[in-house]
């Protein structure tokens, strides 16, 4: 049986985030992946382009293929 679940390291023991129903003594194997800051939050795209202060023209939306061919389409 594979089981997979978060659990806490006090620094003895780990503690599971959620009760583990196995009988006592059971032996079993673990595999430890430790999870980064990073993965408690994620950030939007809109979020991470606002944290990111790029500076250029107010109409790039409106005027996005003029910016990238030098000419506007579909005139």
């Amino acid at each position: 049986m594979i089981k997979t679940f978060e659990a806490l390291f006090d620094g003895k023991v780990f503690r599971p985030r959620e009760p583990i129903f196995l009988e006592p003594n059971t032996q079993v194997q673990i595999t430890i992946e430790t999870k980064t800051n990073d993965d408690k939050e994620t950030l939007s795209f809109f979020d991470t382009a606002r944290a990111l202060n790029l500076d250029g023209p107010t109409d790039w939306s409106a005027n996005l293929e003029e910016y990238l061919y030098g000419e506007k389409r579909g005139e």
